[in-house]
């Protein structure tokens, strides 16, 4: 009997063993990122769905003019920058944006590449600088979405039916309830979508800095690894490869 229970396989999931060589805090992670992913795969389906639902400018780019009547082509309503006011460059800025966050994953994936030296000043260094890239990116789409709120220079003439009566007003920028641009949905989903994307950087920053004060205090050292640093690198790479996908569909396509 002793020799037969000997035999017997061992049980990964019943504790005291790491299945796939990952403890559970990864598991977790890679768990609760994979429902995340659906929750964003829904945002962007939806905006498919909605963008082709709509008929798209036909006519020369040059001659492009907002309204509601058809989708606006992205790259002439993002082409503002900072301190370029009255200067057309189309997507610059975003991606500007968007190399930011990448080189933060970068110095990320050296925090964690750190960790396993178990090198406590170098994770600081990195963890430091991926905590300034994702303030810094948070920085941007705030004015970002400051300036697609505030709208242009110059109005654009909507027109509308209410109660069966055709209405012309103008309008500057954009909310939930008009839309300088073109069709309400563009900008509904515009806040929804970065919205979203913004508060998983809101989040990850925050996750940052405290894993960025415990590396500071030691904690992790006494601890003997760095795992946690990972985890949080986990849940940063998720966040920097979603607004991949967020800049492709929404300001490409």
């Amino acid at each position: 009997m002793a020799t037969h229970a000997a035999a017997e396989p061992k049980q990964l999931w019943l504790g005291g063993a790491e299945p796939m060589k990952a403890s559970y805090g990864k598991l977790m992670m890679w768990l609760f990122l994979l429902s995340d992913a659906f929750s964003f795969s829904g945002l962007l389906i939806a905006y498919g769905l909605v963008r082709y639902a709509h008929p798209a400018y036909d006519g020369e780019i040059d001659k492009f003019v907002f309204s509601n009547q058809y989708w606006p082509i992205p790259e002439r309503v993002f082409e503002a920058v900072p301190f370029f006011h009255g200067y057309q460059l189309p997507l610059v800025f975003v991606g500007l944006m968007t190399f930011i966050l990448i080189f933060s994953s970068v110095t990320m994936v050296l925090a964690v590449e750190a960790g396993h030296r178990k090198d406590k000043a170098d994770v600081e260094k990195w963890m430091l600088w991926t905590i300034l890239g994702g303030i810094t990116f948070l920085g941007s789409q705030a004015w970002e979405w400051g300036h697609f709120i505030t709208g242009t220079d110059t109005p654009t003439t909507l027109t509308d039916v209410i109660n069966g009566v055709q209405v012309t007003k103008d309008v500057f920028g954009a909310n939930l309830h008009v839309n300088q641009y073109g069709p309400q949905p563009f900008a509904d989903f515009f806040f929804f979508i970065t919205g979203f994307h913004g508060t998983h950087v809101t989040s990850g920053v925050v996750l940052n800095i405290i894993v960025f004060f415990n590396v500071c205090m030691g904690l992790y050292e006494r601890r003997g690894h760095y795992e946690m640093v990972e985890k949080v690198g986990l849940y940063w790479h998720f966040v920097d490869l979603v607004w991949v996908f967020v800049f492709t569909f929404f300001y490409l396509v």
